[in-house]
């Protein structure tokens, strides 16, 4: 008995010390981003278009393109994410075969970013001519938040209490209506979660983007939908290679740290709407 009970304290203490250990690094992360990249923020950097390579100058349209891709590719994805998680889990009735999708999905998820970038290329680029372009970017992105987007619904749909379907088949709705007026309303804290998930996913990736989507100085807004898009992390990217120039490494600085506010106001924004969004069962 007390061995058990030392071992327990062990364990305990183990663990406490290990998500101390997460907790110091993100710290020492986000001190590193804020000590360096705020002294560079100011109203002209946030409101000014980028100069000289983006050495001198700000980065409104770098931050306008990253929510433009971030924006289209949540649009592109929500309506297949959605359609596949409520087909699996209202009509698809074969278990072999929803494993099969949901271990597609999760095979999708692991595939490099990099090839992402050229298979999307090739077939968005190239097959439907629309070459190095937001589109491109946004249909890039798309492809690869879908599992995420996907993985949060189908969990939400799953996790509704049966009583909910019940009383829809008791009323005599279809499966269109009890979809309609059961199914979405009750889950949408895990479409709001979901979304969340694929802002953040979206948001990270640089690799895709990078000579699909974006170049790295001379554009401004794309105005059609052939045109590139300017975007915060091929600008960090690009200025975080010019290690001789102090004033392009602090607009690096500078840049990483709006993108990654940008993300925490997406987050808390996010789950705002999520605790606004209850489900009945919860309240």
């Amino acid at each position: 008995m007390i061995q058990d009970n030392l071992l327990e304290k062990m364990v305990r203490t183990l663990l406490g010390l290990l998500t101390l250990l997460a907790i110091f690094i993100l710290l020492v992360i986000l001190g590193i981003v804020f000590g360096e990249g705020a002294p560079a923020i100011d109203w002209e950097f946030l409101t000014r278009a980028s100069s000289n390579f983006g050495a001198t100058g700000g980065i409104l349209y770098q931050t306008a393109g990253t929510l433009l891709l971030m924006g289209g590719a949540v649009v592109v994805s929500l309506p297949v994410a959605l359609g596949t998680a409520l087909f699996q889990t209202e009509y698809l009735k074969s278990h072999r075969i929803k494993k099969l999708f949901r271990y597609l999905l999760y095979s999708l998820n692991g595939v490099p970013t990099i090839l992402f970038g050229l298979v999307g290329y090739m077939v968005f680029g190239v097959a439907l001519e629309t070459g190095v372009s937001w589109l491109t970017g946004v249909l890039i992105l798309a492809v690869m938040i879908l599992p995420t987007l996907q993985v949060s619904f189908q969990q939400a749909v799953e996790a509704l209490p049966e009583k909910y379907r019940d009383a829809g088949l008791a009323l005599g709705l279809s499966p269109s209506a009890m979809i309609r007026s059961v199914i979405i309303p009750q889950s949408l804290f895990g479409i709001v979660t979901g979304v969340l998930l694929g802002l953040a996913r979206a948001a990270g990736e640089t690799a895709a983007i990078m000579f699909t989507a974006t170049t790295f100085s001379g554009v401004l807004l794309p105005h059609s939908l052939r045109d590139p898009a300017p975007t915060l992390q091929t600008h960090i990217l690009i200025l975080a290679q010019e290690a001789l120039n102090p004033q392009a490494v602090a607009h690096a600085w500078g840049a990483g740290l709006v993108l990654l506010s940008l993300t925490f106001l997406l987050i808390a924004g996010a789950l705002f709407c999520r605790s606004r969004m209850r489900m009945e069962s919860e309240r």
